[in-house]
């Protein structure tokens, strides 16, 4: 299992979706970032996040988040995160990144909130 699914697809109104699955961990989380720095590289205007699939998160795998936040600032691009579990939610508000990121629970939520 892969941790990105390539569907890498885009809704009607343009914003593209990655769909995770899987551990996003020390072994699993430089895979994500190779993906986010191409996105952030084609300055990605904005990307939904689809948790979904996400069993776990360590503290690489929100680095890693952090990092695609930080490099989307320059070009004024927007994440959204949508379908993550109770635990893996509890992992972001442990650490307050719920205060950064903004994490909604159903993709229409998630579109509507990148098109406001």
């Amino acid at each position: 299992m892969t941790l990105v699914d390539w569907k890498d697809s885009k809704t009607e109104k343009g914003i593209e979706v990655l769909e995770l699955s899987g551990d996003i961990d020390l072994k699993n989380s430089p895979e994500l970032r190779e993906v986010l720095q191409k996105k952030a590289a084609t300055k990605t205007e904005k990307l939904m996040l689809d948790f979904s699939g996400v069993k776990y998160i360590d503290s690489s795998g929100l680095a890693t988040l952090i990092e695609y936040f930080q490099a989307t600032r320059k070009f004024k691009g927007r994440v959204a995160l949508f379908g993550m579990s109770d635990r893996v939610r509890s992992v972001f508000e442990l650490v307050r990144l719920g205060e950064v990121f903004t994490i909604l629970k159903t993709r229409e939520e998630a579109e509507q909130d990148l098109n406001e």
